[in-house]
């Protein structure tokens, strides 16, 4: 048995044994391939530097931080159509004078135009010859009742002095109600009913104060009665966003959202607001829905149609962890990265999953831990120096 066995190993070739170890050691090595270490582990991942590179690359912890749930949108400024006057005269004539320009401001009562009007003119004429007739009525009725206190005359005389005093009163009562009806104040009226004196020129006045939206009114334009308003003036308290949403994220906008509302025209000037008003129709064409939103306490530089971008928040804000946007370096790849270090001198570079991007701070998805230490200011270099070492 033994002879047999000693006849068996002799006949294996001796280069065949060295294939066979070859085979078995390239096996084994495979073998450790298929269960590779840490990416921080891996020498292409890693970079060190010297001391003095080290003070340029500033090192700080990732932390929990706050991200609200927002939407963004693009949209326009423009004036509260709630609150636009449109002001018009109440009688046809001709334009004298439009003492206004659009973007005035404009105070409530303030002149904005004048009309001659043939309506104005009989309505004034109709006051002065009403005044005089109450004046002469009240002057026989007095003179009446004191004849008919010494009885020299009848009382049918003393009552036909009240009821011509009445309808004198009445006259000009109506009178005055229908220049009040043309836009005067009892003021302008008083002064007319004291002077005897007939103007014509109607005054037309703003009914708020606010801003000139628009103005479609010349000196000599003839104005029909009823037909568009000439001017119209808007309250510029409080202004309007307007945007359009997708139809797939409207769901998420209620009215009442606050939003952050910025404006690049303006060099970025940014104002709070509050969803006002979130549409009930989708625009077929874009499948997009209109958002508005209120402007509080609006700034005096905005003026109707210029560019805004808006932000809403709609969910209470969630606990993520957090580093700077520049601590984190998009690669050639598009994977996005970070530079942990643990001392200050060797940075592993890590893949990371973002999530959302607020104040300059990116929410970090998946890939780092709260308190781990990575590069803020200094990353790109770092990804540049890893791309010449690995050259």
């Amino acid at each position: 048995m033994h002879d047999l066995i000693r006849t068996v190993r002799p006949a294996l070739h001796p280069c065949l044994l060295a294939a066979l170890l070859a085979a078995l050691a390239a096996l084994a090595a495979c073998g450790r391939r298929a269960d590779p270490p840490a990416a921080a582990a891996r020498p292409g991942d890693s970079v060190t530097l010297t001391e003095r590179q080290a003070q340029q690359v500033a090192v700080l912890p990732s932390q929990w931080r706050a991200f609200d749930r927002r939407l963004q949108a693009v949209g326009y400024i423009d004036f509260d159509q709630d609150r636009l006057a449109q002001v018009s005269s109440p009688y046809q004539g001709r334009v004298r004078q439009v003492l206004v320009q659009v973007g005035d401001r404009v105070a409530r009562g303030q002149v904005l135009f004048t009309v001659d009007s043939a309506d104005l003119t009989q309505a004034e004429s109709n006051l002065v010859a009403a005044t005089g007739m109450r004046a002469l009525a009240s002057h026989t009725l007095e003179r009446a009742h004191h004849l008919f206190d010494i009885q020299a005359n009848a009382g049918k005389d003393l009552e036909q002095a009240v009821a011509d005093q009445q309808t004198a009163e009445a006259s000009y009562r109506s009178a005055r109600t229908a220049l009040r009806l043309l836009g005067l104040t009892d003021a302008q009226i008083d002064r007319i009913a004291a002077r005897r004196a007939i103007d014509g020129e109607l005054r037309v006045t703003s009914p708020i104060a606010g801003r000139v939206a628009t103005r479609a009114v010349a000196p000599g334009d003839w104005l029909q009665q009823g037909g568009a308003a000439p001017i119209s003036v808007a309250a510029d308290d409080a202004l309007w966003m307007v945007a359009t949403v997708p139809e797939d994220e409207i769901a998420e906008i209620r009215p009442g959202d606050p939003a952050s509302v910025r404006v690049d025209a303006l060099r970025g000037l940014t104002l709070q607001g509050r969803v006002d008003l979130v549409g009930s129709s989708v625009d077929p064409a874009t499948h997009r829905v209109q958002v508005r939103t209120v402007l509080h306490g609006a700034d005096a530089r905005l003026r109707p149609q210029m560019l805004a971008s808006m932000e809403v928040r709609t969910a209470p804000p969630a606990q993520a962890v957090a580093v700077p946007a520049d601590a984190v370096v998009r690669e050639g790849d598009g994977t996005m990265t970070v530079y942990v270090t643990t001392d200050g001198r060797r940075f592993t570079r890590r893949p990371v999953e973002l999530g959302r991007q607020q104040d300059g701070q990116d929410e970090i998805v998946a890939g780092l831990a709260a308190g781990e230490r990575v590069a803020g200011t200094g990353a790109l270099f770092l990804s540049n120096a890893l791309a010449l070492q690995s050259q």
